[in-house]
């Protein structure tokens, strides 16, 4: 294979003027937990309140956490090669400041590499710009298309291997873009492709829906925003039945019932539910522009691992569906153990359901399914499947 060469994000900002160091020695920080195992979604906020920094400032560090942590292989590849030895957590830290700051954000280098010395120890400020200087010097050329695009070799391998090699090296591509903000009629924040699921579940007035792993709540409030009678949602985690509580306060969707139980194990009466959603725990791997460490947090193992607590959910919610009524499936993820293959299972196992019609453009069909990459709408990755229940039948 030819080495690919040049920055990694398919759109390269405008240059950027160097600021005060504030904004970096912030970046630094929260960089340095994120690598302790911090999650970066909750780790930034609570940096960027405590710094009293402009709004420019702030979405400066953002950048910086969120940027270095999705590129960190590609940064490391770089680096690497001018360094001797083991190299502190700190040291390396304003290494990747300063490499991504030239490299990705086409700042000017000598203004990438004096804000990432003054970020570094001062024992470590030669060395820091010595490197730097190294990095920079000429085009960056990365042994191969993982070390290039920054991701785990396992996460490329089995999406070439499970969409084709074009397709999903545009869609890891897609995903090392920062996530487009798009926010709804009520305000709330949800990528696209969530509300297009929450759609395409049908609920509508005088129904019943069933939200049965809804945490942290954008679906369920997007199909109580349709009006059915109730929407009754569930989370096996206490904290995240907690957040669809608050959204659903939040926007006065009275018609929304918050539980705490199993999805595999539903605390709802069988063959009630007008609509029920399972938008099951998955590998993430079609959401990954939006959580920047969940690449490196996945092991090879998660999709089939992830299946099969898919499969106990949908059996189990199959029986809370009404004669007449649709079961919806998704996950933000692209793996065929997650979608195709989920649906194959489905096919025998749910016997009494037939498929419905699945969602068009930009969806692309899938199995029985839909599937929509990063690169068709510039949403998250994510999959669905309807199963409209027969009329009459088992249960």
């Amino acid at each position: 294979m030819t080495p690919p060469s040049g920055p990694s994000p398919p759109d390269r900002p405008a240059p950027r003027r160097a600021a005060g160091s504030a904004p970096r020695r912030a970046a630094l920080e929260a960089l340095l937990r994120i690598e302790d195992g911090a999650y970066a979604n909750l780790v930034l906020p609570g940096v960027l309140e405590r710094e009293r920094l402009s709004a420019r400032d702030r979405g400066l560090v953002t950048e910086l956490v969120y940027g270095i942590t999705r590129m960190r292989r590609a940064l490391d590849a770089v680096i690497d090669p001018f360094v001797r030895g083991p190299v502190e957590p700190r040291v390396r830290a304003a290494l990747r400041i300063g490499a991504y700051q030239a490299l990705f954000m086409q700042m000017p280098v000598h203004a990438a590499v004096s804000t990432a010395v003054d970020s570094a120890p001062r024992r470590a400020g030669g060395l820091v710009n010595a490197v730097l200087r190294r990095v920079v010097a000429g085009t960056p050329v990365w042994a191969d298309d993982a070390s290039r695009l920054s991701y785990p070799d396992w996460v490329v391998e089995r999406l070439e291997a499970d969409l084709g090699s074009g397709d999903a090296r545009t869609a890891l591509e897609w995903m090392n873009r920062p996530a487009t903000v798009t926010v709804r009629d009520d305000g709330v924040v949800q990528d696209r492709a969530s509300q297009w699921v929450a759609v395409y579940t049908g609920a509508a007035p005088g129904e019943l829906v069933a939200d049965v792993c809804a945490g942290p709540g954008g679906k369920t409030t997007g199909m109580a925003a349709a009006g059915p009678d109730l929407v009754v949602a569930s989370d096996v985690n206490e904290t995240r039945a907690g957040l669809v509580r608050d959204n659903a306060h939040r926007l006065g969707a009275a018609n929304v019932a918050v539980l705490v139980a199993d999805g595999a194990a539903p605390a709802l009466r069988a063959g009630a539910s007008d609509r029920v959603l399972v938008d099951a725990p998955c590998s993430g791997l079609g959401v990954l522009r939006r959580r920047p460490d969940a690449r490196w947090r996945i092991d090879p193992d998660a999709p089939e691992r992830l299946a099969q607590l898919q499969r106990r959910l949908l059996a189990a919610s199959a029986r809370l569906v009404r004669p007449g009524g649709r079961l919806v499936y998704s996950v933000c993820t692209l793996t065929r153990a997650e979608t195709v293959d989920v649906d194959r299972w489905a096919e025998t196992a749910l016997a009494e359901f037939e498929a419905a019609p699945p969602p068009g453009p930009p969806w692309r069909p899938w199995g029985r399914g839909a599937l929509l990459l990063p690169q068709d709408a510039d949403t998250d990755g994510m999959f669905v499947l309807g199963l409209d229940r027969a009329p009459t039948g088992p249960g």
